[in-house]
């Protein structure tokens, strides 16, 4: 369903970023930073069409749930996606016949789609008066990742996290030592921020003057409980988007960040300027790069499936299927390995991924010990911790259902012998 520029509209933008996502595979940061879906559209149309997409793509299986009476048959995607826009508008209070008339000429624009104008009129005014989301169960996630976290935490537990990423997630900001303008927020006992109506980013205070960047409370974890020293050489690994090296770099250590990625280093480059801090800028695969000596302490943030990220990126649970997980798995280990052999004698590694799967967190800390056994693990301390989220091994399992909502992560803290 394509239009020219000048006719684009936040509507028909979030039904093209849809199109894109649930038929062609696509990540829904990849579309909006092709920019093509928007047209013309100007920065505030342009938020509202990334939100309603993302929004539907929360609520898809509650939104499937009450459409799939009134379908006989399921439509052509493109007509799907304008139901599925509808529905959402109209579980948000949005008047009946606006929503109604807008999904009908939505439908009348598109050459594939024009003869169905009519089956979407009769759909939409078929609707049930209020569309209640919140009152259906929550949506389930995929079942690679849902079985094994099922096997590893409960059914109970599973359904907590389900019932978090049904929820719009507020924005984690971490301040710079010392900042002056930060927003108003929730302060979590981590330190980390919580702002719940963010509003525009780079106009909030103290965003233009660097004293804080947005990051996940779970993620501004690991460097603080690596509590690395003034002057300490640490290596941040797969550093992009630049989150910890910004952390790191704050608390005095000398940062050399590193990441396989130009374009998002440059991102981190961006950030750095901001906040007026600095770190050494390293893009390289980091199963060739070597460095010159090896570092008091080692970040390696691993990629992963990225299945603890789920509330903040719907998106990802209807585009992967989790084949990826075990060239994961075999990726995580090689760069453990590898980031090991770079440490001074006595120094620490901290592992971590954004991911929910105990093969990539848990498993990974049984397996490397094994293949390390002079390796101890320093089981994470702080005051503010909850003894319960250590696991038995001595690494630290986050949840989604924690704290109010916060990233799935493992972060594991591993010290070389002398």
């Amino acid at each position: 369903m394509k239009a020219g520029p000048e006719s684009v509209t936040a509507r028909s933008a979030a039904v093209g970023i849809l199109n894109a996502v649930l038929g062609e595979g696509m990540m829904l940061s990849q579309v909006t930073q092709r920019g093509e879906a928007f047209g013309a559209l100007a920065g505030p149309d342009r938020a509202r069409a990334e939100r309603l997409a993302t929004q539907v793509l929360r609520q898809l299986e509650r939104i499937d749930r009450v459409l799939r009476p009134l379908l006989r048959k399921a439509p052509p995607l493109a007509v799907l996606n304008i139901l599925r826009l509808a529905v959402y508008e109209r579980s948000e209070g949005a008047a009946a016949h606006g929503v109604v008339n807008e999904a009908v000429g939505l439908a009348r624009r598109g050459k594939r789609t024009t003869h169905l104008s009519g089956l979407v009129n009769a759909v939409l005014r078929a609707l049930p008066d209020p569309v209640d989301l919140a009152a259906l169960p929550a949506p389930q996630m995929p079942r690679w990742i849902r079985q094994p976290l099922v096997h590893a935490y409960g059914r109970e537990v599973v359904a907590a996290i389900e019932a978090v990423q049904a929820e719009v997630p507020p924005l984690d900001i971490t301040p710079k030592a010392g900042a002056v303008a930060v927003p108003d927020g929730a302060v979590l006992p981590s330190g980390s921020i919580r702002l719940t109506h963010p509003g525009q980013i780079t106009q909030a205070p103290g965003y233009a003057s660097g004293d804080w960047w947005v990051q996940d409370a779970a993620a501004a974890m690991a460097v603080r409980l690596m509590a690395v020293q003034p002057g300490a050489r640490v290596l941040d690994v797969c550093a992009a988007p630049g989150g910890k090296t910004l952390q790191l770099a704050d608390a005095g250590a000398e940062v050399t960040a590193l990441d396989i990625s130009g374009p998002r280093m440059a991102r981190v480059e961006e950030n750095l300027a901001r906040t007026g801090l600095t770190a050494q800028m390293v893009v390289a695969d980091a199963l060739h790069w070597q460095p010159e000596a090896p570092f008091d302490a080692i970040l390696l943030d691993a990629p992963c499936s990225a299945s603890g990220t789920l509330r903040r990126h719907p998106d990802l649970q209807h585009i992967k299927d989790g084949s990826e997980v075990a060239g994961l798995v075999a990726l995580q280990a090689q760069l453990l390995d590898r980031a090991l052999g770079w440490l001074k004698p006595g120094g620490l590694l901290a592992y971590c991924t954004c991911s929910l799967l105990p093969a990539e967190g848990e498993a990974q800390l049984t397996a490397a010990l094994q293949r390390h056994p002079d390796l101890r693990v320093e089981p994470p301390a702080a005051p503010w911790l909850p003894t319960d989220w250590v696991t038995p091994q001595g690494g630290l399992r986050l949840r989604p259902d924690y704290w109010g909502g916060m990233d799935g992560f493992f972060i594991a803290l591993l010290r070389a012998p002398n």
